[in-house]
């Protein structure tokens, strides 16, 4: 065993006990789809400056969004309710009051000189636009201070962050870095306390948060007058535990409430999807798994075996990064993991299609020296594809927001699990295998010596495929202008997610089962109602926007299945997608094609990135298209289908991108055409393995994993076969035809 073999088994070794550790002993919540949750409706409250409309109350909701999931693996539910109501669900909350709590808490920071001190609180309760000049409040050890007008406000942070330092056992502070204005503000602040004697109480600052002084440190003696501190930076002490800490550095970061909240209703709820659908999305994808393991097993034999054996690897891997995070688990976002599972084996079939063909040519005479080349040979192909899907990702995370962010930090945890995955354990596995007396003798059984059927056909036949590239382009762009037809003439069938809709809630005399409800209501013609529980006799339906006399269609719907059913609430609520979280995603999408392009163009040349960008594009339009041919809701599980499809369709075309560089770099005779033909040639049983895969899992969930999870198994089917198309019969083509327009 070599010594690069054995650290990567080291590697291996170490990964798959810490991801073992952390599954075990940290669990992974489940959202509110699957168990529930804790419902916390707020009311916003008007203030001397601010009217608690409905304006108000939108930017209002942004800013708790901010505060509950900073990352986007929370999976809460906010929506507005009537004008001046929130409506919050959070899933796997363990105290709904200290929730509450903080949701409600106003965080006005401010920073501020003080004057000194005073035995006199006369004006400490008066509303702060009243006292713009000065203002008394206490500090932490009750001593009345005479404080200045705010100089520095929480609009000025650029970030806190809680931290423990352990070298001066001073416990748990937050450290505040400024922006802009607020770095010379600082400074200026600072130096007009330095100027005042050392002990005095004008040399302090006050922090304040919510009208409470939270600390006042004196300014160091070091610290010359006029000059202040430079660097932009502070530590905010106290007597804080680490959860105080972090919780105060999140409603710092997350920013001040536009208007005051006041919580006003509290209480459990039930999940929103029913047993039967949890349990038949179950078996879809236990079924779908087994299909795609043995279908990788039985087209690479031993190899298949220890791919097989890696992707369970990467399972564990990534729901252990995702568990570390506190991340939630939705019914779609365990399809998507599992779905990822299958997709995962793309670079295991780009290393083992790599090993077949350095086997085929004769130049390895052993599998294993076939395998040494292939993990070489398909390292640039894995890196690239790989990394642009990363660019994708890590810019989801910075410019967009709530599920979105989070879909990139589960975009971004599943591609570096995936490489991981590839080029360590599958590396340390084949190694291992292919060193044994037993496989060397039989070398068939590793399913590097058996080049595969698709492969001995394209070799026999050597069909031109891109002998007329404009027919290709032309059929792309007759789908193209059908699915963009699509979305002229027919529109969007826009979910309740983005569109608002309306919340009715009910007592009933006796308890009635959710799924009972939920069957009556498709039965009745709202198939996307969400029926909720609330203890034994409150029920909430959540549908689209309804006329007077549909609601009263669902109001005698649910009176069928109890003796009687009062009303308690009907009210319209607001979009949980919101404008500023649609707006953010849409920059954050364009700004990652960019990238994209940018990237390929600097790995290969402009025309590869831009004939992959403009196949991604392609590939998003028609799904969008097919969708609104289909009447299909274009809802919150539709766009995680879609950014499913942004994050991995680049893949494919990378992949023959990255053959033709290594063609031209052996064949510099050879028209271009010629070139990219042999590399769409030798790249298709790869195409065509990776897309077996995921079709498999998709098909299961799509057939057997009930109405919950159809629609977004058919858009990633829909988005798979697409991408497979364009990657060979859009991308490889335009990139041909733009060569010849520059030569």
């Amino acid at each position: 065993m070599t010594r690069a073999l054995r650290i990567r088994g080291l590697l291996a070794l170490a990964a798959v006990a810490l991801s073992l550790y952390i599954a075990l002993t940290v669990p992974v919540h489940l959202g509110l789809d699957l168990r529930g949750g804790t419902q916390i409706v707020l009311e916003t409250r008007p203030t001397a400056t601010a009217d608690a409309d409905s304006e108000a109350t939108d930017r209002t909701l942004e800013v708790l969004r901010g505060r509950i999931d900073a990352l986007g693996v929370a999976e809460p539910t906010l929506a507005r309710s009537g004008s001046n109501r929130i409506v919050v669900e959070l899933p796997g909350v363990q105290d709904p009051a200290e929730a509450a709590d903080v949701l409600g808490r106003t965080a006005q920071l401010t920073f501020h000189e003080v004057l000194g001190t005073t035995t006199s609180a006369d004006n400490q309760d008066e509303p702060l636009p009243k006292r713009p000049r000065s203002q008394v409040l206490a500090d932490e050890t009750g001593q009345n201070l005479r404080l200045a007008a705010a100089s520095l406000t929480g609009q000025n942070v650029k970030e806190a962050a809680a931290r423990l330092d352990q070298q001066a056992g001073a416990g748990w502070h937050v450290t505040v870095d400024f922006k802009g204005a607020g770095r010379d503000g600082w400074a200026r602040l600072t130096g007009q306390a330095a100027c005042a004697p050392a002990g005095d109480p004008s040399r302090r600052i006050a922090i304040v948060l919510d009208d409470k002084i939270i600390s006042s440190p004196q300014i160091d003696p070091s610290v010359a007058c006029g000059s202040g501190i430079s660097g932009g930076s502070t530590q905010i002490t106290g007597s804080f535990s680490a959860d105080e800490a972090k919780e105060l550095a999140l409603l710092i970061n997350g920013g001040a409430l536009p208007v005051p909240v006041e919580s006003v209703e509290q209480r459990t709820v039930g999940p929103t999807l029913g047993a039967r659908a949890i349990t038949a999305s179950a078996w879809a994808a236990a079924v779908g798994t087994a299909l795609t393991a043995l279908f990788i097993i039985a087209v690479y034999r031993v190899m298949g075996v220890l791919a097989t054996v890696a992707l369970a690897c990467y399972g564990l891997i990534s729901y252990a990064a995702l568990a570390a995070l506190g991340a939630t688990l939705t019914l779609p976002g365990l399809a998507g993991f599992v779905l990822a599972i299958g997709m995962a084996v793309d670079a295991n079939v780009l290393v083992f299609e790599r090993a077949r063909e350095e086997y085929a040519s004769r130049h390895r005479p052993s599998p294993r020296s076939a395998l040494t080349a292939g993990f070489r040979g398909a390292f640039s192909a894995i890196a690239d594809s790989n990394i642009t899907t990363l660019i994708a990702a890590g810019l989801l995370f910075f410019l967009a927001s709530g599920p979105v962010r989070g879909f990139g930090v589960t975009l971004g945890i599943g591609v570096l699990a995936s490489m991981f995955s590839a080029l360590v354990v599958t590396r340390v596995l084949a190694d291992h295998a292919a060193s044994r007396r037993r496989l060397r003798r039989r070398p068939r059984l590793t399913g590097i010596a058996h080049t595969g059927t698709v492969r001995d056909r394209l070799t026999r036949t050597q069909p031109q495929l891109l002998r007329r590239p404009r027919r290709w382009l032309a059929a792309s762009a007759a789908v193209l202008a059908l699915a963009a037809a699509g979305i002229a003439v027919r529109g969007l069938d826009f979910g309740v997610e983005f569109t608002g809709g309306r919340l009715i809630e009910y007592t009933t005399a006796t308890p009635v089962d959710p799924d009972r409800a939920r069957t009556a209501l498709a039965d009745a013609g709202f198939p996307r109602a969400v029926v909720q529980t609330s203890g034994d006799t409150r029920l909430t339906v959540r549908t689209d926007q309804l006329t007077n006399a549909q609601a009263a269609a669902v109001t005698d719907t649910i009176s069928t299945l109890t003796d009687h059913a009062d009303k308690l609430r009907d009210e319209a609520i607001g979009p949980s997608l919101g404008k500023e979280l649609r707006h953010g995603a849409l920059i954050a999408l364009v700004v990652a094609l960019g990238a994209q392009l940018l990237y390929l163009a600097a790995r290969f040349r402009w025309l590869f990135g831009a004939s992959a960008v403009a196949a991604l594009a392609h590939d998003v339009v028609i799904l969008v298209g097919v969708f609104a041919w289909l009447g299909k809701p274009v809802d919150g599980v539709f766009l995680a289908a879609l950014l499913t499809v942004v994050g991995y369709s680049v893949n494919d075309s990378v992949v023959v991108f990255d053959r033709i560089r290594d063609l031209s770099r052996s064949d510099r005779t050879s028209p271009f055409a010629v070139l990219a033909n042999r590399a769409l040639l030798q790249t298709l049983p790869r195409t065509v393995n990776t897309g077996m895969g995921a079709a498999f899992i998709l098909t299961a969930l799509a057939v057997l994993g009930g109405d919950s999870l159809a629609d977004f198994a058919l858009a990633l089917l829909i988005g798979v076969a697409v991408g497979t198309y364009s990657s060979m019969f859009t991308a490889t083509p335009l990139a041909v035809e733009l060569h010849k327009r520059r030569h």
